[in-house]
């Protein structure tokens, strides 16, 4: 039997992100409408084909880094000899956060114009590509469960330019293709990304009497191991100690990028390197792991991921995203059992978390996160988003700048954390910023109907007794039927 006409307010908020203003409304079912998104074979993907991959972004990285070096060379070779300048290094360069397209250019006597730097190019095109995916999605879900994954294994841009440039390609990389697959798959290559590796210093990390480890003065990082324990997988109560991480981070060391030399392979990509491994047998939560070299980490892995803790942290996490602050245990324990039936079918997940009926019925306690916000306000007033800059400054200045959270646990998802007076005062400013660029959106009163259908009635006077149309679009937006999901 089909579900109520109105929920297709429930079906636009809780799952998606909110009803197309230029489109009639879907009709049908609300649940097979959202069930259709996960069958499509492509469901998630992104085939830009403009858009570079991981080692290709990197690769181009490296040489605009060592251009500026040359550039500075030739430079200091034209400035008088009692002229002092300090100039950054390449290294710093490299890890320097990218702010705008020029914040590195520099300048010469007697040189052609340097080239541009390309980390701001490709982090607003697949910045565009992101938005293009959430704006365009009939209902959203799987563009929703995409932002999920890629906030509960975050990156962040602001390590520097390296992660900067990879951003978007670890989400194309190393989420999408798995946000329907396994857990453990997507926990692999998630690990293994160049991205991941940069952002917590695995890297860098090399075994203290591997052969590199007696010879360099670099030693062991244990920051990626710990956070796989705690924050991907077993949870910050899942049963570690600090003897596991110092374990792991042994199992880890030798997982790196191969650099600009391409000594290793190829520049840019992922490589596990022999001469920087702890070898030997590793006790590891009460398992003994006799693998050697990149086998003995993914074999860490794969029991992370079969982990009845990991079941438990995943679903609890997947319920407080989409349902509650505080979601029921009875709807974690049931997305935990799927979770452990399946052997971490992430698409089962998403299925069950969709048919559960509490999860339909649960009143709209959480607010729109200012990325939903955002995309959701594109999608109702049909705003044009060729120019990705205005909505990257925009979730920048409501405290949440894209793929830049404050630290490897992500953006909260606690509805609090975007309730200060200082976040509702710039979602005001934006809402009304909003409102005057929705030119071509229809009358307030037809937006109405086909954006919140379910709005109350002093929801309605308010838009429709608007002063003008960029007001009542902006009342719309602020909402409380808008702004909660």
């Amino acid at each position: 039997m089909s579900l109520p006409e109105a929920t297709w307010s429930t079906a636009y908020s809780r799952f998606g992100y909110g009803a197309r203003g230029l489109l009639a409304p879907l009709a049908g079912n609300p649940r097979e409408a959202i069930e259709a998104e996960l069958k499509e074979p492509a469901a998630g993907q992104i085939r830009h084909t403009e858009l570079p991959s991981t080692s290709q972004a990197l690769v181009t990285l490296y040489e605009y880094a060592a251009s500026q070096a040359d550039e500075r060379a030739r430079a200091d070779a034209l400035r008088p000899a009692n002229v002092a300048m300090p100039t950054p290094t390449t290294a710093a360069l490299m890890l320097a956060p990218a702010a705008s397209a020029s914040m590195v250019d520099t300048k010469s006597e007697g040189s052609q114009k340097p080239a541009p730097n390309p980390v701001a190019r490709i982090f607003l095109a697949e910045a565009k590509a992101r938005l293009d995916a959430a704006c365009e999605a009939p209902v959203g879900y799987v563009e929703r469960l995409v932002a999920f994954w890629s906030n509960h294994f975050c990156v962040s841009a602001s390590k520097g330019q390296n992660v900067r440039i990879t951003a978007g390609a670890f989400e194309r990389e190393a989420i999408r293709p798995f946000v329907l697959g396994r857990f453990a798959d997507m926990l692999q290559a998630v690990e293994r990304h160049p991205a991941m590796q940069h952002y917590l210093d695995n890297a860098q990390s090399v075994g203290p009497t591997s052969r590199v480890g007696q010879n360099a003065k670099r030693g062991l990082n244990e920051n990626l191991a710990r956070e796989i324990l705690e924050l991907h997988t077993l949870g910050v109560n899942g049963g570690y100690t600090q003897a596991d991480v110092t374990e792991f981070a042994q199992v880890l060391t030798g997982w790196t990028v191969v650099g600009r030399d391409g000594k290793l392979g190829e520049p840019g990509a992922f490589v596990f390197n022999f001469n920087a491994h702890e070898g030997g047998p590793r006790d590891l939560l009460g398992r003994h792991y006799r693998q050697e070299g990149l086998a003995q980490g993914d074999a860490v892995l794969a029991d992370l991921a079969a982990s009845p803790a990991t079941a438990r942290h995943i679903s609890e996490k997947l319920a407080r995203a989409f349902v509650a602050d505080s979601p029921s245990s009875s709807l974690v324990g049931r997305l935990a059992e799927v979770f452990r039936k399946t052997g971490g079918d992430l698409g089962a997940m998403a299925r069950a978390l969709l048919a559960d009926k509490d999860v339909w019925s649960a009143p709209p306690t959480k607010l729109r996160d200012p990325w939903q916000m955002l995309v959701a306000a594109n999608r109702a007033l049909g705003l044009e988003h060729s120019d990705p800059n205005r909505v990257v400054h925009a979730i920048s200045l409501l405290g949440m700048p894209l793929w830049t959270p404050g630290g490897p646990n992500g953006f909260p998802d606690a509805t609090e954390a975007w309730l200060s007076p200082e976040g509702i005062k710039t979602r005001v400013e934006i809402a009304n910023m909003l409102g005057r660029l929705a030119k071509e959106a229809p009358p307030p009163r037809d937006l109405l109907e086909r954006v919140l259908p379910d709005a109350a009635e002093s929801t309605r006077e308010a838009v429709l007794r608007a002063e003008s149309g960029p007001q009542a679009y902006a009342l719309m937006i602020l909402s409380p039927e808008f702004q909660r999901r």
